[in-house]
């Protein structure tokens, strides 16, 4: 199993702390640091000052700040940015990192930071995210040298020269959702990773089933996917530490233990086990307080090498 660092910055982070949470988890040899793309606070525990920083913009400093770790976005929404603009930066950010980067594309949801800072929320966002990854992709495949042309109910874009390329060759591309049949139809067609945020346990093998079931409706290999989840991580090497960490994040232990990867570190591994066997092959582990380097420590030392 891999583990990822994933991150909220909306909650209240600077550019300097998201450097200093990458760069430790570089350090301590996770496999990635994700942040979240949103714009505005959600709830009340955290302050959100200094206020909201911009996905890309962030990657793009750490892509030279960070040599190993891989870097992307859990995930971007499609109304932020026209899927022609979005291409230019993930690439550019790909070739800035040296080819370290991936995208995860969602139809967005969050309507008040929309409204929040003028940004247009349609109703029905799906059809633009079907779209955004035809694009996206139809422009990093189109060969040097030649045009690419789309006509979409959402998007037209004519003789795009599709410049510039990552340097990975496919990028790869991060498809999530609990939805039944859609999403896994285009985590099936486009994605190179199916991930499932925030899902209840009992119920992401079933979801995995059915991604399995859409790539063999289109004659894909199942196993060409990664298939992944993303969990609240909060623990401690004692119940004291765990209390502790829990009352920072604005959580009850009890409820962490529930939804999340939580407590002891026996009880995360435990946790991480039978999520191993419930097809999970990669952990984003979604860390709240980004103040606190030593719990990545924890993690790194105490849960993280019984999976390696």
């Amino acid at each position: 199993m891999k583990f990822r660092i994933f991150t909220e910055p909306q909650q209240g982070a600077s550019y300097d702390d998201l450097l200093a949470v990458a760069q430790t988890a570089e350090r301590l040899g996770f496999d990635a640091f994700f942040r979240s793309d949103h714009y505005m606070l959600m709830g009340d525990h955290f302050s959100g000052l200094p206020g909201p920083t911009d996905a890309w913009t962030t990657l793009a400093g750490l892509a030279r700040e960070t040599t190993s770790i891989r870097l992307g976005t859990l995930v971007s929404s499609v109304t932020y940015r026209p899927p022609g603009i979005l291409a230019i930066q993930v690439a550019q950010v790909d070739q800035m990192s040296g080819g370290r980067v991936e995208l995860g594309l969602g139809t967005g949801w969050f309507r008040e930071e929309h409204a929040a800072y003028g940004i247009p929320f349609p109703h029905k966002r799906f059809g633009m995210l079907e779209e955004q990854l035809e694009i996206v992709t139809g422009l990093f495949g189109t060969p040097v040298g030649g045009t690419y042309s789309f006509e979409g109910k959402h998007y037209s874009l004519t003789d795009s020269p599709a410049l510039p390329k990552p340097v990975q060759s496919p990028l790869p591309l991060i498809v999530g959702g609990g939805g039944a049949k859609r999403t896994p139809a285009l985590a099936a067609r486009f994605g190179t990773e199916f991930n499932l945020p925030f899902t209840p346990f009992d119920e992401i093998a079933p979801k995995f089933a059915g991604v399995r079931a859409a790539c063999e409706a289109i004659e894909r290999d199942p196993d060409e996917l990664v298939y992944s989840a993303a969990l609240i991580a909060v623990g401690g090497s004692d119940e004291a530490e765990y209390v502790r960490r829990a009352a920072a994040v604005g959580r009850q232990p009890d409820e962490l233990r529930e939804n999340g990867l939580a407590g002891t570190a026996s009880e995360i591994v435990d946790r991480l086990g039978r999520l191993q066997e419930d097809g999970v092959q990669t952990a984003y582990l979604q860390i709240m307080d980004l103040s606190d380097l030593e719990h990545l420590e924890f993690l790194a030392a105490e849960v993280v090498p019984h999976f390696s």
